[in-house]
């Protein structure tokens, strides 16, 4: 009787650990996902990253220098619009605006945001099995359904617009200048644009931690370290999850205010020093992140550096560098030429991809990217299938990453979401060297000029090759040109077609009411909320 209970007992022992082995295999295939650290720049400027600089004499991103030595530099990536909703959306549904819904900004009093039709990639990913995180901006609907963690997100820490949509008690730099929050005055819920100011409302910033507000108005100089500690948190706290991650990490770096540590003399001269002091600074968190992914699992994570659209003209000093994509075309009429435009300046984004062991090092890149592809890239790489009931229109850009491929997108159209004209309007397209402009129109430059909003039918084709300042279009009159507007034409109008018979088009609700204000205490001035000795739980920190 012995010998059988031994027998069984070895059976039983020997069943047990064939079984532990294959969960432990299991887990380790799940752990072999790789995770994706997601770094979106606001308002930056493609020669605002040192390696796009032809004489490198600056030394202000030295952190992402180093990660394009040790990864790959895009040179030819373009944000999917010219502004800061649009281009959320698209990176987030790899869809266009016109596709998703999303043509132009969300306010303080939207009551909607991203079109719940719409489905996101962190959605998608957190199906999957992965632990999705977000820091920062979201600005696609702060209400209810709309806000981060309902639309994919585990955890949330941020804001819910741009960072000069509510008032600080501590203005950073910006121009026009910002006034604090008014501090005596109890705070009526309504919207009051400050009129000749730089903010676009009394009611004081928020800071949201998943659905409730933490902070309001937040402190902006210790914004960065708090979303520094929050995403170091994360990170480490990923190898105890025993899960792959998401972390999307939307900066409010460099949209104004700034809120820099900067020298004595900086504040009172206002010679540019700030700007280059929060280039630092959000350097640093780039490289603070970067480090603290190295040191966790660096072979099987992939950092992917980029940014919404290019630099606010219109705020001089405190704006970034287009590098030689000035717009000369635009310039010499008046107007900006970056953000809000189509000019290159407003949507070609300085852009770094790293990941140890998997892209090449010290490598750059021309093919025609744009953040669409991130939607398709990272579904890829996870292994996840999107929805087949819906077009989409980033493309996968594994081979170029991954593999050097130099085959990015045929075709890569431009909207226009801010300057002139109705919003959503493809208002350029770009193939290979050259890109067509069916309608021009510039934002506001620094010194205060607009330009008026012009239809070019035959539309105006510059050879970006030979004329990245976009200075001299194509002589209408040559074979060349008329073959170009002709293929373009047709490829533009098969897309407009394809939009308007699209089943799957999302309409945006850009309706508006005061009682979507965010708003913690009504009672008190700007909405004022600091609550006493909360020592609040960063994202990524509780257990599940």
């Amino acid at each position: 009787m012995a010998g059988v209970f031994n027998t069984f007992l070895l059976t039983g022992m020997l069943l047990c650990g064939v079984l532990l082995q294959t969960l432990s295999q299991n887990r380790a295939r799940v752990d072999k996902r790789p995770n994706f650290i997601i770094i979106l720049a606001d308002d930056i400027g493609w020669g605002d990253l040192d390696t796009n600089q032809v004489d490198r004499k600056a030394n202000n991103t030295p952190y992402l220098n180093l990660m394009a030595e040790q990864g790959l530099r895009l040179t030819d990536f373009h944000s999917p619009a010219s502004t800061c909703s649009p281009s959320r959306a698209a990176i987030l549904t790899g869809r266009y605006g016109l596709r998703n819904g999303v043509t132009h900004n969300f306010a303080v009093r939207s009551v909607a945001g991203l079109p719940l039709s719409e489905v996101t990639m962190p959605r998608l990913l957190q199906q999957s099995g992965y632990y999705t995180a977000m820091i920062g901006k979201w600005h696609l609907g702060h209400n209810g359904p709309y806000s981060p963690t309902n639309r994919g997100f585990d955890d949330y820490l941020g804001i819910p617009y741009s960072n000069d949509m509510g008032c600080t008690d501590k203005p950073g730099y910006n121009f026009p200048q910002c006034l604090p929050c008014d501090s005596s005055v109890p705070q009526v819920i309504r919207f009051k644009r400050r009129i000749h100011e730089g903010c676009y409302s009394s009611v004081g910033l928020p800071l949201f931690e998943n659905s409730s507000i933490v902070e309001q108005p937040l402190d902006l100089w210790t914004l960065t370290e708090r979303y520094t500690s929050a995403a170091t948190r994360i990170i480490h706290n990923a190898r105890e999850r025993g899960q792959p991650y998401l972390l999307y990490m939307a900066l409010a770096h460099m949209h104004v205010p700034l809120a820099p540590p900067v020298p004595p003399d900086a504040r009172r001269t206002g010679d540019g020093s700030v700007y280059g002091a929060s280039l630092r600074e959000m350097d640093s968190l780039v490289g603070a992140v970067k480090s603290a992914s190295d040191d966790v699992d660096q072979n099987n994570t992939l950092i992917w550096f980029t940014g919404d659209n290019g630099p606010w003209e219109k705020k001089c000093q405190y704006a970034g560098s287009v590098g030689p994509f000035v717009g000369k075309w635009q310039t010499s009429r008046g107007g900006g030429s970056a953000k809000r435009t189509t000019w290159e300046g407003g949507h070609r984004v300085p852009t770094v991809a790293y990941w140890p062991g998997k892209i090449p090092a010290n490598t750059t890149n021309s093919a025609l990217l744009s953040g669409m592809d991130i939607f398709p890239t990272l579904l890829s790489l996870a292994g996840v299938s999107p929805p087949t009931d819906r077009h989409y229109d980033g493309i996968d850009a594994t081979n170029v990453l991954l593999r050097g491929k130099q085959t990015g997108h045929e075709f890569l159209f431009h909207p226009n979401s801010g300057a002139a004209g109705t919003f959503g309007d493809l208002q350029t397209v770009r193939t290979g060297k050259h890109k067509a402009f069916y309608i021009t129109g510039a934002a506001e430059s620094c010194g205060g000029a607009t330009g008026t909003q012009q239809l070019h039918d035959p539309p105006l084709i510059f050879d970006l090759e030979h004329d990245e300042a976009e200075e001299t279009p194509l002589d209408t009159g040559t074979p060349e040109y008329r073959a170009l507007a002709d293929r373009i034409g047709r490829r533009r109008e098969e897309l407009l077609w394809d939009i308007a018979t699209d089943t799957s088009v999302s309409i945006g609700d850009y309706s508006a009411d005061e009682s979507a204000v965010p708003c913690c205490d009504p009672t008190q001035a700007a909405c004022r909320c600091h609550p006493p000795g909360r020592a609040w739980e960063l994202p990524g920190s509780h257990k599940d």
